[in-house]
């Protein structure tokens, strides 16, 4: 059983940064898909990043440009840097790894972007 670790959330003023990062306690196979979602309240869990075995990403239009995903193979972590953020994208960031036979998810972070 994979345990994936969310760290980096917190309190940020608008047009400010934050990189999450996602830290999987098992061995995660470079062949798996990894992402990032998050929850804003009274809304669905939306994606909002992911990154492929070979390095392929992808973006809602809602963030592309601002955010960045990345992985790192060797450390079992994938990386979530969020700039130029808006309040709107205040929410709870989840992190997934998932292929056709597995789908582990984390605990979650809270964002939350406040003047």
């Amino acid at each position: 059983q994979v345990q994936l670790v969310e760290s980096g959330g917190g309190l940020v003023h608008p047009g400010g940064s934050l990189r999450l990062s996602c830290a999987a306690s098992g061995s995660i196979l470079s062949t798996y898909t990894m992402g990032w979602y998050r929850q804003a309240p009274g809304k669905q869990r939306e994606l909002v990043a992911l990154i492929n075995s070979i390095g392929i990403t992808m973006y809602p239009d809602s963030v592309k440009g601002r955010f960045t995903i990345s992985r790192d193979n060797a450390k079992n972590t994938v990386y979530l840097q969020m700039n130029s953020l808006k309040p709107e994208d205040t929410a709870v960031y989840y992190c997934r790894v998932w292929s056709s036979s597995i789908d582990y998810w984390g605990q979650g972070t809270q964002v939350t972007v406040s003047s």
